[in-house]
């Protein structure tokens, strides 16, 4: 799947809000995606970092292009789980997230997401499966 082709699909198939944070498709391929993750205030919480829950819906749209590369084109898919662990906090910067699939099968496709401050630094990590419908 080419970058314009992944990024139109991101903008036309997730939900509204997540449209909202923006996600650049940086680089697509047969088993992995990068997506960028441009830094806005406004995902900070009140401890003055960005919240684990836009982690989690960054990782979780990150797969899903992965996914949709891998197939060559999208495909209706779910999230069956998605475990996330949050090793640093980021107060500020672009955030990369590389997803790789792990394994694809004919009805369930494990991957990984690793999420990095823009030091360069993981700032947090997750696992996921989804089931391909």
């Amino acid at each position: 799947m080419e970058l314009a082709a992944a990024q139109k699909m991101l903008d036309e198939m997730v939900a509204p809000w997540v449209r909202q944070l923006n996600l650049q498709v940086v680089n697509t391929g047969k088993t992995q995606s990068e997506m960028r993750l441009p830094f806005d205030a406004a995902l900070k919480h009140g401890g003055g970092v960005v919240c684990g829950q836009a982690f989690m819906a960054v990782a979780d749209t990150a797969m899903v292009v992965a996914v949709s590369a891998a197939l060559g084109g999208f495909a209706p898919m779910t999230t069956v789980s998605l475990t996330t662990q949050f090793m640093r906090p980021v107060r500020d910067g672009d955030i990369r997230v590389v997803a790789r699939i792990l394994r694809q099968g004919k009805n369930l496709v494990f991957g990984e997401i690793e999420l990095y401050d823009a030091g360069g630094t993981m700032a947090a990590h997750a696992t996921t499966t989804y089931a391909l419908l």
